[in-house]
């Protein structure tokens, strides 16, 4: 982008208005810094909570842990917030912390690079150019849904849409569906459809393990008393997540140890499913909490309906309206509705970052993602992400790893403005492959690495480059505060070497 005075500049831009994107911005004004944008390509705020849409979306981690420590809501109506409920709770915050003039809207970033001379990102969207010294990717790994390349899927005659992208357009009542895949959403989905189409074929390529979801109604007298005593809601959110915090060991450092629950998802599929032939398709052959473990007390009990067939496969080929499963099963289908996920460890948006050296944060990233401390890669300077490499959780809320994720952030912003001048900081390949050492290191003996199944954790090599191997406290203490010896110090050229640094061109070395 060639230099004009009439491109906008600002000290922060923020990718994406979900969780990560919003928390970064209510952060960025309770640490002072207004200049900043948040670049959405939606027409609204709320990210996979605006996206996914689809019948019976909700949330599988109580509603009190997944919500921000700074913005509690006393409110929630379940204990399991449904879709609507979550979404209308980030327009909330977004009207509370006064967020909407930071918004850029219907937005996209088209791509994004560093600019070694003037110590800035140039940044192209939908809706015009801006340059920003400091870009927060709050895109989140559940943005880009990732649908299947399937020999003659184009040549499909009838209707074809992503459980992020439902078409609610389209009527299912008495249609023929295919259900394609068995993840998260597939198994909220089913449910909900069942009772109305003619028939519903599930693609299972590989069965979840599904444990009971204790769901309830939150009473108007809870909501009261949490209105009325707000550390009320302090103390249920605290023993929320100290109770999963307790629950990492064993998916970290004893998988034998979730033998007791993998007998309890047993009971609760023997319950709702009577058939031999039926349970036997549905039982996993892997250890339990390998993959996502998932709630529900209705998925089992609608696969047993009259108008459900379960094909214990995958999709393979699509040859007009006839559906061919890898088992050679065919299956006449008016409407296929993909469950199958997102793009995690390939995030498109990596291909629209260019860094220091012109390669792109996905070429950089060929060998597999990875970032210090989950946040920052080598080669691009004042670049961080939200929900980075490495940060996901297996059995907790996301909400607390983003938190963590924005003491990171404002601890970075706060050590540019102590080093003065036109500045930016660059995480040292070294200090990046340590910390990238460090993770990989615990997760060999992790459940997600043990477990015998091969799950959306991991990407095209096997690594897993997406869950975090400990405890949300572990995570809180390494994300407290920038080790500058972490990080090269680049200046604009020209420039003299602050005190405590020493001078190698452009860049000098934090002394730590």
């Amino acid at each position: 982008m060639a230099e004009n005075e009439h491109v906008p500049h600002v000290r922060v831009a923020v990718i994406g208005s979900g969780f990560g994107g919003l928390g970064a911005a209510v952060r960025l004004r309770r640490e002072g810094v207004t200049d900043f944008v948040v670049l959405e390509r939606a027409s609204g705020v709320g990210g996979t909570w605006r996206d996914n849409s689809y019948p019976g979306c909700a949330c599988d981690v109580p509603s009190h842990l997944y919500s921000f420590s700074f913005a509690p809501n006393p409110e929630w109506p379940r204990t399991f917030s449904g879709q609507e409920h979550i979404r209308a709770y980030l327009e909330h915050v977004t009207d509370v912390f006064g967020l909407r003039p930071h918004l850029r809207l219907d937005s996209e970033v088209k791509m994004m690079s560093w600019d070694p001379a003037r110590l800035h990102w140039a940044i192209e969207t939908s809706s015009g150019p801006l340059t920003a010294d400091v870009v927060v990717s709050a895109t989140g790994p559940l943005s880009d849904p990732k649908i299947p390349d399937v020999p003659g899927l184009d040549g499909f005659p009838g209707r074809i849409f992503h459980s992020a992208r439902w078409d609610h357009d389209y009527d299912l009542r008495g249609k023929r569906v295919a259900m394609i895949g068995t993840g998260a959403s597939a198994i909220q989905i089913v449910p909900e459809i069942q009772p109305v189409v003619g028939r519903l074929t599930l693609f299972q390529r590989t069965p979840p393990w599904v444990m009971p979801r204790v769901d309830r109604e939150i009473s108007p007298l809870e909501r009261r008393l949490h209105r009325a005593l707000p550390f009320t809601t302090q103390l249920r959110r605290g023993f929320l997540w100290g109770i999963r915090e307790l629950q990492v060991q064993a998916f970290t450092k004893h998988p034998d140890e979730l033998g007791l629950v993998e007998r309890m998802a047993r009971r609760n599929m023997a319950r709702a499913v009577k058939d031999p032939a039926l349970r036997a398709k549905l039982t996993p052959d892997y250890r339990i909490g390998c993959k996502r473990i998932l709630l529900s007390n209705t998925y089992y009990p609608a696969l047993t309906r009259p108008n459900v067939e379960v094909v214990a496969s995958g999709l393979t080929e699509v040859r007009g309206s006839t559906l061919v499963a890898a088992d050679g099963t065919e299956t006449e289908a008016d409407v296929i509705v993909f469950g199958t996920g997102f793009h995690v460890t390939d995030m498109p948006i990596a291909d629209r970052v260019v860094g220091a050296g012109g390669r792109t944060l996905a070429r950089a990233w060929g060998g597999g993602m990875k970032a210090l401390r989950g946040a920052t890669a080598a080669g691009f300077p004042n670049w961080m992400s939200i929900i980075g490499p490495n940060t996901g959780l297996g059995n907790s809320s996301m909400i607390l790893m983003i938190e963590s994720q924005l003491n990171y952030m404002a601890d970075y912003l706060r050590q540019l403005d102590v080093l003065g001048g036109r500045v930016a900081l660059d995480a040292r390949p070294g200090a990046v492959d340590d910390w990238n050492h460090k993770v990989q290191e615990r997760m060999k003996r992790t459940v997600w690495n043990t477990g015998g199944c091969t799950s959306w954790y991991l990407d095209a090599s096997g690594r897993n480059t997406t869950i975090w191997p400990g405890t949300t406290t572990e995570f809180r203490t390494a994300t407290r505060r920038v080790d500058l010896a972490e990080y090269e110090v680049v200046r604009a050229p020209g420039a003299t070497a602050g005190p405590g640094e020493s001078t190698t061109g452009t860049r000098t070395e934090a002394r730590a």
